[in-house]
C-alpha cells in the first residue's frame, strides 16, 4: 500500500506545481517564470520540482494538455447537443473564451506569451491545437454554410485568438465574451 499512497501524492504534488505555475501566468505584469520562482512561490527546492517534471518544458506541456483536454471535452458535448451547425460554431467560440476569462493564466500559453523562449515544440502544439479547433469549426459549418465553411471557420478562430491577445494585453481587464453577440 505505500506504493500507492507514492504514487497519489506525486501525481497531487505534480498538479500543485501547474496550479501553482498557472497562478504565476495570471499576473498581470508578466514576467519570465523562472523554475527558481515556482519553487519559492511553493515553499520547495527546484530539485523538488524536478522530481516531478524532467524539465520547465514539461510543466508547460502539462497545461496544454489541460487546455486541450478541457476545449476538446467541452467542444464534443456541444457537437454532441446542439444539431444546428451555425449554432454549434456559435457555441465553439463562446466556450472558447469562457473557458480563457475562466482561466486567465491558461490565456498566456494558449497566445504563446509563455512560450517564448522555450522549446519550440510547446509553440508547434499550441498551433495543432488551433488547427483542431478550427477543423472542429470547419466540421460544424460544413452542412450550415453555403460552401465557404473554411473560410468562416478560419475566421472565426482568428477573432477568438484576437479577443485572447486583448485579454491578455488588457492585464485580463477586457472580457473575451464582453462583446461576442
Amino acid at each position: 500500500m505505500p506504493r500507492e499512497k507514492s504514487e497519489r501524492k506525486t501525481g497531487e504534488r505534480r498538479l500543485e506545481v501547474l496550479k501553482a505555475l498557472a497562478q504565476m501566468l495570471e499576473a498581470p505584469r508578466w514576467e519570465k517564470i523562472t523554475t527558481a520562482a515556482l519553487a519559492a512561490r511553493l515553499d520547495v527546492s527546484e530539485a523538488a520540482l524536478y522530481r516531478h517534471f524532467a524539465s520547465k518544458a514539461q510543466m508547460f506541456e502539462g497545461l496544454i494538455e489541460f487546455i486541450e483536454n478541457s476545449v476538446f471535452g467541452l467542444a464534443n458535448r456541444i457537437v454532441a447537443d446542439e444539431p444546428d451547425g451555425r449554432r454549434q460554431a456559435d457555441k465553439l467560440v463562446e466556450m472558447l473564451l469562457a473557458f480563457a476569462e475562466k482561466n486567465p493564466g491558461m490565456v498566456r500559453v494558449m497566445i504563446g506569451e509563455a512560450l517564448v523562449g522555450e522549446h519550440e515544440r510547446l509553440q508547434v502544439r499550441m498551433n495543432h491545437f488551433y488547427d483542431r479547433f478550427e477543423a472542429t469549426l470547419k466540421q460544424s459549418l460544413r452542412d450550415a454554410t453555403d460552401g465557404d465553411a473554411a473560410g468562416r471557420a478560419s475566421a472565426m478562430v482568428r477573432y477568438a485568438l484576437g479577443c485572447l491577445h486583448q485579454y491578455a494585453k488588457s492585464g485580463f481587464a477586457r472580457k473575451p465574451v464582453e462583446n461576442l453577440a
